[in-house]
């Protein structure tokens, strides 16, 4: 599927969720998504609330932060935690997984079959109830290795 039918389909899904949860499509929660599905570096709501403050002078961080909030309730963008940063947001809803840079916190996604069938614990499965399974690499980029 190429890069514009990929978005076409995405937005389709955030209209279609966003009835299904009763969200009003209002052009505010609209340009949000379109703003986190332009970005290909998992960005936080300041980010987010930065660009599009350019463009929509009356719109708050409060109302970027909340809607991304909102989006990963209804299952249209996923939390990528920030350790210890701010939360990073990813609107990429196939299975995928991340490596974090330790250094620059640049997060990068990769595929892998093996981490995707990774099983979970018995343990685990008896406590808990899995939702979803992603593996998390941490180490240096490679930009951050050229500067050692």
């Amino acid at each position: 599927m190429d890069y514009k039918s990929e978005k076409k389909e995405m937005m389709e899904v955030f209209y279609l969720r966003s009835k299904q949860h009763g969200l009003k499509i209002t052009p505010q929660r609209t340009a949000i998504y379109q703003e986190l599905l332009k970005a290909k570096d998992h960005p936080s709501a300041d980010n987010i609330y930065r660009k599009l403050a350019k463009k929509i002078p009356n719109i708050s961080f409060d109302t970027v932060n909340r809607t991304l909030l909102t989006f990963s309730q209804i299952g249209v963008a996923h939390i990528v935690e920030g350790y210890g940063q701010p939360k990073r947001y990813d609107p990429d809803l196939k299975a995928h997984h991340h490596f974090r840079c330790t250094q620059c916190n640049r997060i990068v996604d990769f595929n892998n079959k093996a981490y995707d069938n990774i099983s979970v614990p018995k343990d685990i499965k008896k406590q808990f109830t899995v939702f979803n399974k992603k593996v998390v690499l941490e180490g240096l980029c490679d930009r951050c290795k050229k500067k050692l």
